[in-house]
């Protein structure tokens, strides 16, 4: 079997092949980047190594050629661009007659309203539209997009949210690596949905293990979406991003990633890592 991961040299694609690398050989896992030689480290340890770009679908045919189960991590991007992308991906899968898809989509893509929502939406139907087997990874939010706040509060700066009383199933990218690794390597998930979220939390919460584990009271600094756009100006926040971040704030409050589960538990047999545990790795590690 050849289990293939496009997106292997980014952060959550890192972590799926070194997840990967710990049960399955080498020699029957393929990874597709857009640049080939920044993967040369893993093409050392017997990984094969190929060229696949989603702006570019003759690209794409020879990466997927012979993929038994095929791993597409959605790519960076606008929502137009992105729905471009992975519907290059999908069509090149079904070209070169792959047995199994599975997608990191995100929590609830069907009926979300949150902004990132049509570019899931709309690749989860392309793919079902194939009539290859699937698997939808929907994630809920990545801990490690925290990483600036934390480091925030660590340099003396309240925790800044306009996101009110929303909640989020915030889960480190390690556990979603596991969850999509099990789902390759294991049976039976064919047309699967998993909606993978950590424990519920709101702002304040998040913030109050932040402070258990650096040891101190963390503020919570609640503002509206302008006053959030400025201060996000005010530390440095490129123009281009701020109405992107301020749209993620405006979806937290409205509750599009409030989606309570217990399918991490399905797949890794565990739930998520418990947030202080996960905050404390990433103060560590940064």
């Amino acid at each position: 079997m050849k289990i293939l991961v496009t997106g292997a040299t980014g952060k959550l694609g890192s972590k799926v092949v070194e997840t990967l690398l710990k049960t399955v050989p080498a020699s029957e896992l393929a990874v597709s980047v857009r640049n080939p030689e920044k993967a040369e480290a893993l093409r050392a340890r017997g990984v094969e190594v190929r060229h696949g770009d989603f702006d570019l679908p003759e690209t794409l045919d020879s990466a997927f050629s012979g993929i038994d189960r095929l791993l597409i991590i959605s790519a960076d991007g606008d929502n137009e661009t992105r729905i471009r992308q992975h519907a290059n991906a999908v069509a090149a899968a079904q070209r070169a007659s792959v047995k199994f898809i599975a997608y990191t989509s995100l929590v609830n893509a069907t009926e979300s309203q949150n902004l990132f929502a049509p570019t899931h939406k709309a690749t989860e139907a392309a793919i079902v539209n194939t009539g290859i087997p699937y698997s939808f990874l929907r994630n809920n939010w990545y801990l490690e997009n925290e990483i600036p706040s934390i480091q925030g509060v660590q340099a003396g700066a309240p925790w800044v949210t306009s996101a009110e009383d929303g909640k989020v199933g915030w889960a480190p990218q390690q556990d979603y690596a596991e969850a999509a690794a099990a789902v390759l390597t294991g049976d039976g998930h064919e047309n699967s949905v998993y909606e993978l979220s950590g424990r519920l939390l709101k702002q304040e919460e998040i913030a109050a293990a932040l402070g258990e584990v650096i040891g101190k009271e963390v503020a919570v600094q609640q503002v509206d979406d302008a006053t959030y756009a400025d201060i996000m100006k005010g530390v440095g926040v490129p123009d281009f991003l701020i109405p992107l971040v301020v749209d993620i704030q405006k979806s937290i409050r409205e509750n599009t990633l409030a989606v309570e589960s217990n399918d991490f538990e399905k797949l890794l047999g565990r739930p998520a890592t418990p947030i202080k545990e996960a905050l404390k790795q990433i103060v560590t590690q940064n």
